[in-house]
């Protein structure tokens, strides 16, 4: 039976017109483009709450303005600026030093330099580096008898507040940062018992198993200590969980929502906690720690998500991760994935009751009957002699359990599925038919592989697959006030599998 075949009953049913007219409606109700009047809007909420020293909820509200911005614009480059004051009263010198760099880079006033200056030789001072606040402190002195559009600056409290910090300068004064740093560092110490040598990233107190109706699973080769770390191994994949966000229609006061959300304070690629954001150019949903983890992104996989962000909200977590999965192959690989597609669609993945059944053993090696004689299989998502490997090869292996689903939510997917598809089918071919550059036809490339379909059936396994192997990963976000505490999820799909 060919790959695409064994899910030809679900395509003949989401090709209705009006399923598609209704997603695509529920996805306009997201605000996930650059909206010009936002930027002020955030900007006077952020000062509103500065003024009462809400710092936190203020760096949020200065975020949420920067991603709205055009890059290199005043509105830009006020909104980092005023972030960075709040970051500097949240004792966040380093991010604060950050944000002053950004607001500079982006425009940002002449007129409103000294203010700049100042806090950012503040910062220099309390991070305990005198020699660079003090050329912080010489440049802005130089500053206001080379620049005309200075000489009107109120330079009483200037010359004030530069006195007292020659005075920190010279006394070398040092305060140090209180942003809980090593809180993000507890773990990266956690060493492993003793690491497993068919399984990298591991304990030697587990060992990998097969069963042909649970799939690849770890089971513990003698007794576990408690809090023993078992596996240390980064995501194959993840995808933040944006918690809940207002559609346009239900928020009454504004159209900008003004609540703190999870995609407000953790980087969408490696879900770093941050108060500092950084906005991806092309939409205001997605933010990154830095503009390191915006490239790599970027490069991965934001170029094609980036116009669809609307749908992705609509479609949910697990649709997004199906396609961020599919992506990370790369366009160029579509080969690959068709492989695997007649791998899994040639050989019973879901054997009955009274069938051959597969061997377990911890070697990552199994045994199965063929013509009479049992063969030495490796597991699905080991190399040959018996290692795991944790690949595509390895995720794409792990059961979907696809007789377990129900017809109903096998054809939710199945149609979740198929908008995506159409949708980047429809991309591709507007950059073809506009002359785009290549940079935005690489963006919409499924559209331009000879058979689209082969991406929908591999989203489609992946969405099936979630609902056993996906991790959610949940934290609370103390405010400091009670009824203001934030939960961030996060889900992904180990590479292990469960």
């Amino acid at each position: 039976m060919d790959g695409n075949n064994q899910y030809q009953p679900f395509q003949k049913h989401t090709k209705r017109p009006e399923d598609e007219i209704f997603l695509r409606r529920l996805s306009k109700g997201y605000l996930v483009g650059k909206d010009s009047g936002a930027p002020l809007f955030y900007r006077e909420e952020g000062n509103r709450k500065f003024q009462e020293k809400d710092y936190t909820v203020a760096a949020v509200l200065y975020s949420k303005g920067v991603s709205h911005a055009r890059p290199h614009t005043e509105d830009m480059s006020l909104c980092y600026a005023n972030r960075s004051a709040a970051l500097f009263h949240l004792g966040q010198y380093e991010m604060c030093l950050k944000d002053i760099a950004r607001a500079q880079t982006h425009g940002y006033p002449e007129r409103l330099q000294p203010k700049l200056m100042l806090r950012k030789a503040e910062c220099l001072v309390a991070l305990g580096r005198p020699q660079e606040a003090s050329q912080t402190i010489s440049d802005l002195e130089r500053s206001f008898t080379a620049s005309p559009t200075l000489v009107d600056f109120p330079s009483r409290s200037v010359q004030r507040d530069l006195h007292h910090l020659k005075m920190k300068v010279q006394d070398k004064e040092t305060l140090t940062e209180t942003f809980p740093a090593a809180l993000a560092k507890t773990l990266e110490g956690v060493a492993l018992r003793e690491e497993n040598k068919q399984l990298s990233n591991a304990s030697s107190s587990v060992g990998l198993h097969m069963d042909p109706l649970k799939g690849r699973h770890l089971v513990a080769t003698r007794e576990i200590l408690p809090g023993e770390p078992l596996v240390k191994e980064d995501a194959f994949v993840s995808v933040l969980n944006p918690g809940e966000l207002l559609l346009l229609h239900h928020s009454l006061d504004s159209k900008w929502d003004t609540r703190v959300t999870n995609g407000d304070l953790y980087c969408h690629r490696c879900l770093k906690h941050t108060l500092a954001t950084v906005p991806c150019d092309g939409c205001s949903y997605a933010k990154y720690c830095s503009q390191e983890c915006l490239q790599q992104a970027w490069e991965c996989y934001h170029r094609t998500e980036c116009p669809l962000g609307g749908l992705l909200l609509t479609l949910g977590v697990f649709c997004h991760i199906a396609l961020r999965l599919t992506l990370l192959v790369g366009f160029e690989d579509v080969s690959k994935i068709r492989k695997l597609c007649d791998e899994v669609s040639n050989k019973d993945i879901c054997l009955p009751e009274g069938s051959s059944r597969i061997k377990t053993l911890n070697s990552g090696l199994g045994e199965i009957e063929k013509n009479g004689k049992m063969v030495e299989t490796p597991i699905p998502g080991c190399d040959v002699n018996g290692k795991y490997e944790n690949n595509y090869h390895a995720v794409f292996n792990l059961l979907p359990h696809t007789e377990k689903h129900s017809p109903e939510h096998k054809f939710l997917c199945a149609l979740c599925v198929s908008a995506l598809c159409r949708q980047l089918e429809a991309a591709s071919f507007q950059a073809v038919a506009t002359g785009a550059n290549s940079q935005l036809k690489a963006a919409a490339a499924p559209g331009l592989c000879p058979d689209v379909t082969i991406w929908g059936v591999a989203m489609l396994r992946h969405m099936l697959q979630l609902q056993c192997n996906a991790q959610a990963i949940t934290t609370i976000q103390h405010t400091g006030k009670r009824d203001t505490d934030v939960p961030a999820d996060s889900v992904s799909l180990d590479g292990a599998g469960v």
